[in-house]
Order: C-alpha cells, then structure tokens, then sequence
C-alpha cells in the first residue's frame, strides 16, 4: 500500500501553497492534494452544507407539494423526508471519498468512465451548476434585493440587482476552496436564526389541514413527482460531494465527513422544504405563474422579519451559487479543457468568471422565466434523471473494485477509457426518460401520459436500469474493473 507521499510523485499535484489561508486565490484545479496541504475537520461540512440550502430555492421545492402537485400538508412532509434522506445519505457516501482519493468528485467520476467517457457526466454537471442553479438561485436573490430597495423608495432594475448577486457569488466561486468554506460558515447566524424564526411564523399563521386536490394524477402519482423533485434538489449537491473533502486529512475519518456533509444536507433541506409547504397553506398567499414567490413569504411573517428574511434570501443566494460555479468549473476543467498559456489557477478563475458572464446574459434575458415558480419542478425532475443514471456507475463501480483504484494515476490517465460506464448511463438516461418521463410542459413519456397515477419514477428506473447494465458490462469485461495489487491503497 502507497503512501500519500508516493502516489504524490506520480500523479498531477496542486501546485502553490495554499494550506488554510482564506484571503487569496486557490491555487491550481483538479490535481491531487498532497499532504502537506491537507486541513480541516468534519465537523466544518455540517455548515458548508447548510448554508448553501438556507435560500428560497429550497422554501420553493415545499411549495411545490401543496400549489403544484397538490398534496396534503403530511403527504408533502413525507415525501420531503424520505426523498432528502435518500438524496443526503448517496451525498454521505460520496463526501466521504474525498480524503481517501484527495481529488473533486469528477475526477474521482473517471474512474468508472474513464477519460473521454467521464466528458458526459461532468459535462452535465458544468451546466446543471455552472448554469441552471445558477440562474434559479440568482433570481430569487435578483428579486429579494429589488423588494428590499423599495423600502428606501429606489426601484431598482431587476438586471441591476441580479448583477450585484452575480458578482457577488463569482468573487466567492473565484478565491476557491477555503474562502467558500469561510464564507458558509460565518453565513450561517444571520441564514440559521432568521429562516429559524421565519419557519416558526409561517407554521403559527399555516393550515396544515388544507385538503389534497392532485387532480388527474392521484395521491400516489403526485406523491413519486415531488419525492422525484425532492430527491432531485438534495441530490443536486452530490456530483460536487468530494469537492469540499478532498483537502481533509486522509486519515480523517470517513464516517464522520459523511455524517456531517450528510446532516447539513438534510437538516436544511427538511426545515426549509416543510417551511415552504407550510407557507403554501398561509391564507392570502398565491402561487399563479404571474405571482412572485418570494412575496408571499410577507403573508406569514411581520414586515421586520420579512425583510431579513429577504436580505438572507439575497445572501443565501449567494452561498449556493458560489458552490455551484465552483464546482461546475472544477467540472469544466475535468472535462479535459486546457487553455494555452494559462496555469490552472488562471484556467478556473476565468472559468468561474466566464460562467458567471453567461448566467448574467441569460438570467437577463428570461429574468422570472428561469426563476422558481415556473419551470422549476421540471428542472428538478430532470436533475435527478441523470444524476441517478450517474450515481448508478459509480456506486456499483465503487463497489465491484472495494474502492481501490490503485495509486491514483488512473484518475489523470488520458488514455484511460472505458465505455461501460458511458453507454450504461446513456441507455439509463434514454430509456427511463422515454418510457417513464412525467416532466409536465416539457416531456410526458408514454406510460404515464397514458397512465399519470403513476406520477414519476424515472430516477428509480434509471438508477436500478444504469447499475443493473454496468454490473453486466462490467463482468463481461471484468479485467477493466481489476486494478493491480501493485501501489494499491484500498483500505
């Protein structure tokens, strides 16, 4: 078994000092972390992953129970349980990779798919982070910081306000690794005890005995949609899981990174995502396509608290969205990008910042059209589509190997490439979303078009279809999933 010092002479290693310093630009990419550069405790991912879901996004996905599927208050808070605890528990098991392998979740990705195969996940992933998120989280932020300048008479226009949060969030994504774990710790007093009295004001003014109308769909149809939804918005974070543990101890242990990335996860998404069903319920409040959700928070809550609650809008807007440019730049460049004349620190700097040009020009041009309310439940539906297809190949991946991938050098192979991952994760995709799709306004495949009590359980048959092939693939082929004993640091 390798040392972290010998793997160290054979793979890609960050380059710069870095160590915990916060004030200055992370070095490098997507190279290895060595030893000397590792710090951190586990216990710091609980508010890394707290305050990025501490934002009207994840208000907005409870929401969606009660005024889009319409469900019951209980049934809503069932499926936020149970899809969240799913979403947090694959997001555990991936956090807890990062020190062992000391590199980004897309890199680790390789592994199954290999080098050129890899580019379909991380590809994705670039655009669901770098773009969607950022876009849905950036416009709840835009729209907060206009309804706040309104107190001071100033009508600010929403490309003004959106342009503060999108240079905001991309100097944070920019700095890099420390910084964002900086910036998410000291967030959460103002996100932690203002969403905490807003959510105990929404429950005292809610109905939570409002009937279920779920229409054509039935309970059980709509029910496997927000689950679906739910499972989605948790999920979401974990393609960018290693990310923030990568730069842990290697001896720290795993299962405390994965309790705590884990519990972040679900102990907001569930408090936030109740808090939104509960909302939905507020009498007064409207959900209609011309309706601005964020204004109906003013229906639950006194004119004070509905004001931090739209400054910490504002600002949690920000702590997703650094996290998700980031991650999606990371993501960009284990595409395999590579820009001449640019050290890797620059190649992810101007990534972040170009991505965050393009999510400007877009989240311009649609404003409330990409913003929650809209289109957002079909976003999440397909989030989990793919993530589920690519959590299929790298769980049974990890499994079949018991998680040695030799000395680390495979995950910066570019002549590394397997295609069982890629095809098992396209005919996933493929299949599921042809057969299962329930995607309302954008796709109704032709089992629940036919038969919509069957609500969505495309991510269920994606993930059991993915593995299934994989696991087949991959035992025809079983001398690609064999690593040598030789530089082997399973453990």
């Amino acid at each position: 078994m390798q040392s972290v010092q010998e793997v160290e002479t054979h793979v890609p290693v960050r380059e710069g000092d870095y160590g915990d310093k916060v004030a200055t630009v992370e070095p490098g990419g997507v190279e290895f972390i060595s030893l000397k550069e590792r710090h951190g405790k586990p216990i710091h991912l609980f508010w890394t992953w707290l305050s990025p879901n501490l934002e009207f996004a994840t208000v907005f996905v409870g929401v969606l129970g009660i005024a889009v599927f319409g469900l019951s208050f209980w049934e809503t808070a069932v499926a936020i349980v149970v899809g969240t605890a799913l979403g947090s528990l694959t997001h555990a098991i991936l956090s807890s990779w990062g020190p062992r392998y000391g590199v980004p979740m897309m890199v680790k990705s390789r592994g199954a798919f290999g080098f050129l195969g890899n580019i379909l996940p991380a590809g994705l992933n670039a655009f669901t982070g770098s773009i969607g998120w950022f876009i849905v989280n950036s416009v709840s932020g835009a729209f907060a910081l206009q309804a706040l300048a309104l107190l001071i008479h100033w009508n600010v226009p929403f490309w003004l306000s959106f342009l503060v949060i999108v240079v905001a969030q991309v100097a944070i994504a920019t700095l890099g690794h420390n910084f964002i774990h900086f910036f998410e710790r000291w967030a959460l007093p103002l996100l932690g005890i203002v969403f905490a009295a807003a959510t105990l004001l929404i429950f005292s003014h809610a109905n939570l005995g409002v009937a279920s109308n779920p229409g054509s769909v039935g309970h059980v149809g709509a029910f496997l949609l927000l689950f679906t939804a739910v499972f989605g918005y948790a999920a979401g974070w974990n393609p960018y899981a290693a990310d923030y543990t990568r730069y842990l101890p290697p001896d720290t242990d795993r299962r405390m990174v994965g309790f705590w990335a884990g519990a972040g996860v679900f102990v907001s998404c569930v408090v936030l995502e109740l808090a939104g069903a509960a909302l939905a319920t507020v009498s007064g409040t409207k959900w209609g396509p011309n309706d601005i959700p964020t204004v109906q928070l003013q229906k639950g809550m006194p004119d004070f608290l509905y004001y931090l609650t739209l400054l910490s809008i504002a600002v949690g807007a920000v702590a997703a969205n650094a996290i998700n440019i980031y991650s999606g730049t990371l993501s960009l460049v284990a595409v395999g990008i590579r820009e001449m004349g640019m050290t890797l620190k620059q190649r992810r700097a101007a990534l972040a910042i170009g991505a965050g040009v393009l999510g400007y020009i877009i989240g311009v041009a649609g404003q409330a059209n990409v913003g929650p309310g809209s289109k957002y439940e079909s976003f999440l539906l397909l989030i989990s589509y793919w993530i589920a297809a690519w959590l299929a190949v790298v769980l049974v991946d990890h499994w079949l190997r018991r998680g040695d991938y030799g000395d680390e050098s495979l995950f910066f192979n570019t002549r590394y490439n397997r295609w069982q991952g890629v095809v098992a994760m396209a005919l996933g995709v493929i299949v599921s979303v042809g057969l299962f799709g329930n995607v309302f306004g954008v796709y109704v495949g032709p089992i629940p078009n036919n038969n919509p009590g069957i609500g969505d359980i495309t991510f269920i048959v994606g993930f059991v279809l993915t593995a299934v092939l994989y696991y087949a693939f991959s035992m025809v082929t079983r001398t690609q999933t064999t690593t040598a004993a030789a530089g082997s640091r399973a453990a």
